[in-house]
């Protein structure tokens, strides 16, 4: 795809992922991520080759421990493919990733989890010294969900962006001072609005770090690639954004479609094809999901999600939010802005309203108690009105 020549860029610095080149006016990358379990080598393999084949330049694994990051090394020699290492919450995998893989993906918020007796500019400085030793790009990946504890406590809490904002800020400022600046910046929420409104404010500031866009848990087609085409438009089209990624919710075999609808929607918008929105704003439910990915323990989420999607139609009139999450690591946190929100377990489905936790249920029971709390939602809204 030659698509990035014809779309107006910030000048961003040039960043060597692999055999790809994010930035400086090069071509805009579309990613995607694996939703295999990286441990299961051969069927991850297969997966990538199939994503890469279908026009990723760069594709995401998740790893969260020695053997996941073993597996990982082993499939990075199997593939031709740019591998990019998503760490979960143990920063001390770089060391054994960076030498085999062409990025690493860490999240500024998830630092705070895990030795917490370590200053988090040290654990920054080790993994930007692996990085660096092993010939390997970074990226500050900041999510609305997991956010640096102290940056979330120093905003008011109807203020999601900022926080997100000046942690990016903070940390590629620290990466700048301790001489390492091969590194990419992504500022994720699952309101298209708010992506837009975060990457602007970060692109005014530093215009010279590349940007990777997406919209998180942006949910089942189609309403997930709206969400997305809506921010991408946005900020394609003035300049800001080096790669993409699509995140959708989808079963193991039709994953490639992350890759198509990121070239289309970077097609159509370098032809003049665009919407002529600036907010996203949903009438009805809105159904957050996670793209399923390796984090997730039972691919009966995916299923889920469409179950909660059709059942949730019969509430048109009615704007309410629910969130679908796959895993424990995304599932906590990032259901607490929805009104109901359910993050799947391998064997149960934990059941939130707000960040108020109601329970866990089965997978089979889960949709009649959901109905319940959509149900005694709206009649308490009904009774306020």
């Amino acid at each position: 795809m030659t698509t990035g020549n014809l779309l107006p860029r910030n000048s961003t610095r040039a960043i060597e992922v692999g055999s790809t080149i994010i930035g400086a006016g090069n071509p805009i990358v579309v990613q995607s991520m694996c939703a295999t379990s990286t441990r299961d080598i051969d069927l991850t393999s297969q997966q990538v080759q199939t994503l890469a084949d279908a026009g990723a330049k760069v594709v995401r694994l998740a790893v969260d421990s020695r053997k996941e990051a073993q597996a990982a090394l082993e499939i990075a020699a199997r593939v031709e493919a740019n591998l990019c290492i998503d760490l979960q919450e143990n920063w001390r995998l770089a060391q054994i990733l960076a030498p085999g893989v062409a990025k690493i993906r860490y999240n500024p918020g998830h630092l705070h989890h895990h030795e917490r007796s370590i200053d988090w500019r040290e654990k920054v400085r080790r993994i930007a010294s692996w990085a660096a030793e092993g010939d390997t790009a970074l990226r500050i990946g900041v999510n609305c969900g997991s956010v640096d504890p102290a940056m979330k406590e120093a905003w008011p809490a109807d203020d999601s962006i900022s926080p997100m904002v000046t942690s990016a800020l903070e940390h590629a400022e620290f990466l700048d001072s301790i001489g390492f600046e091969r590194y990419v910046v992504s500022l994720k929420d699952s309101d298209p609005n708010l992506v837009i409104e975060a990457n602007r404010r970060f692109a005014e500031q530093r215009p010279e770090v590349p940007l990777h866009l997406g919209v998180t848990e942006a949910g089942l087609p189609p309403d997930g690639i709206i969400k997305t085409r809506i921010a991408f438009e946005q900020l394609v089209s003035r300049g800001i954004g080096d790669t993409v990624r699509v995140s959708l919710t989808l079963p193991n075999p039709q994953k490639s479609q992350e890759v198509t609808v990121g070239h289309e929607i970077l097609e159509d918008i370098s032809q003049g094809r665009v919407r002529s929105v600036v907010h996203y704003q949903g009438e009805g439910p809105n159904i957050i999901s996670c793209p399923s990915c390796s984090r997730v323990e039972n691919e009966a989420f995916v299923e889920l999600a469409q179950q909660v999607k059709q059942m949730s139609s019969q509430f048109s009139q009615h704007d309410i939010t629910i969130a679908v999450m796959g895993c424990r690591v995304n599932g906590p946190g990032e259901t607490d802005d929805a009104d109901l929100g359910l993050w799947c377990a391998p064997s149960f489905v934990n059941l939130k309203r707000g960040s108020e936790s109601l329970g866990s249920f089965p997978y089979d029971q889960i949709l009649q108690r959901l109905q319940q709390e959509i149900e005694a939602l709206i009649g308490q809204r009904g009774s306020t009105q």
